[in-house]
């Protein structure tokens, strides 16, 4: 299939398996799972979705207003820190709302206790042990201001409280979350019997090819067992787009310096596919040499911005890259459309969902009127 360029293309297939997937985790399991916007917010597949889940977790009014007015449900809320002006409306919102602090808490304690409607207040806590290694992606660093230790509750919980949410895994497996849950359970287990729900984070990356399905399902309900009065929810991003689409891309041009070529794209890394410079990691390409020191054909891949490094290390190919041919890169629907950029007014990509009877829908195009609105 030829598909426009550059453009975002999801599977609406592989979605469903994925759904399919989480939908068994929350059957078997009991506990409640729910959709991180800040790695998928494509809320056109907000109808596929509510199909097999029945909440999200925002940490922004935007999100919080996506999810009221597109998921049709009330959002379970965290905010690193909520501005003053905007928290009435995100308690509005919400039917969970976390703070990152005690201090935030003694701040809006009042005005979520008095609220018209019900809002569940929970605190953000931090074990101190993470397995992320890349310290950008690490919520467990030393000295790190997301979540309050256990000992600044110095043995007293805060009245009014009536649950705990910890976030340390990125892309983890099942055991993993079983080791955390033993750092969280030896520092704040005396908390647990008063509250009501534990929100074990995001990061649970169930839909990757060989994650251990069964023992995240025995290692929930194990915990549920311990613990009867408690509500676990979690909340994935990644995994419900894990593998759910691609990026596709044009070669425009293909330039030579000291014997290094690059073939320039109509996408950017910087500004379509951050995680790629962040993380690192290197995004799989179709048809490429799995080792390109062994390929006949290499090139760097080049985004289409000014910034030096908006590049990729060479890839291989059994075929010369032509100008005007596409390259597709792999399983980029999570955590590159919620974190694009307009830098150097770059054509952002397309959206276009690809449907089970291999109809492509484009949902959505952009043009100069966007990237003029987000400035002034």
């Amino acid at each position: 299939m030829k598909y426009p360029s550059p453009c975002f293309v999801l599977d609406e297939a592989r979605l469903r398996s994925n759904l399919e997937l989480i939908g068994r985790v929350q059957r078997e399991s009991g506990a409640q799972i729910i959709l991180a916007f800040k790695g998928f917010a494509m809320w056109s597949t907000f109808p596929i979705l509510r199909e097999y889940i029945h909440g999200a977790t925002a940490s922004s009014l935007s999100e919080a207003r996506l999810c009221h007015e597109e998921m049709g449900t009330k959002a379970h809320t965290y905010s690193v820190a909520y501005l003053p002006s905007e928290f009435g409306k995100i308690l509005k919102l919400s039917s969970h709302i976390t703070f990152n602090s005690l201090s935030q808490w003694k701040k809006y304690r009042n005005k979520v206790l008095n609220a018209p409607e019900k809002v569940s207040p929970g605190i953000r806590v931090n074990p101190g042990w993470s397995p992320v290694k890349t310290d950008l992606y690490n919520p467990a660093s030393a000295g790190s201001r997301l979540g309050e230790p256990v000992e600044n509750f110095k043995s007293r919980f805060p009245d009014g409280i009536e649950g705990l949410h910890f976030h340390v895994l990125c892309e983890s497996s099942s055991h993993d979350l079983e080791t955390t849950l033993g750092h969280f359970e030896k520092q704040f287990g005396a908390f647990l019997p008063k509250l009501k729900w534990v929100n074990f984070g995001g990061g649970h990356l169930m839909t990757r090819k060989g994650y251990d399905t069964d023992h995240l399902i025995r290692v929930i309900q194990a915990f549920r067992k311990r613990h009867p009065n408690l509500q676990v929810i979690l909340e994935p991003g990644s995994a419900f787009a894990w593998d759910a689409g691609i990026l596709v891309a044009t070669v425009l041009d293909i330039v030579s310096n000291k014997g290094v070529k690059t073939a320039n794209l109509d996408v950017s890394f910087t500004a379509h596919m951050p995680d790629t410079l962040e993380m690192p990691y290197r995004p799989g390409v179709r048809d490429a040499v799995a080792d390109a020191s062994t390929a006949k054909y290499r090139y760097r891949l080049g985004g289409i911005s000014c910034l030096s490094g908006d590049f990729m290390e060479e890839y291989g190919f059994d075929k010369p890259l032509k100008v005007g041919q596409q390259i597709v890169f792999e399983d980029m629907i999570h955590y590159t459309m919620v974190k694009t950029t307009a830098f150097n007014g770059v054509t952002h990509p397309s959206i276009a969902i690809l449907r089970p009877d291999g109809k492509l829908d484009v949902v959505r195009k952009f043009g100069y009127k966007d990237y003029k609105n987000r400035l002034s």
